[in-house]
C-alpha cells in the first residue's frame, strides 16, 4: 500500500481490520489473550478508529469483552 502525505505533513495510514485479514467467523469470549489487546490500560474498550477494527468486528468484539467480564474471565476495572 502506498502512503499519501497530507498538506499538514502527517502521513495517512490505511488500516485494515485484523479480523478481516484473518477471515475470522466469530470472536470467542474465552480467548482472553486476543480480546485483551483491544483494551486500554484502564480496561476500557478502545474505539474502532483507534484499534483499526471494522464496525462489524467492533460490535462482535464489544459483545465478547462484555461476556468475558460477566463470566469473570476479565476484570471490569484496574485495581
Amino acid at each position: 500500500m502506498r502512503q499519501q502525505k497530507r498538506q499538514s505533513g502527517f502521513q495517512v495510514r490505511n488500516k485494515k481490520c485484523n479480523f478481516c485479514k484473518e477471515k475470522v467467523v466469530a470472536i470467542d469470549y474465552k480467548d482472553v489473550a486476543t480480546i485483551s489487546k483491544y483494551l486500554n490500560r484502564w480496561n476500557k474498550i478502545q474505539p474502532g478508529s483507534r484499534s483499526g477494527v471494522c464496525a462489524k468486528h467492533q460490535r462482535w468484539l464489544t459483545v465478547a469483552i462484555k461476556r468475558a467480564r460477566f463470566l469473570a474471565l476479565m476484570p471490569y476495572t484496574v485495581k
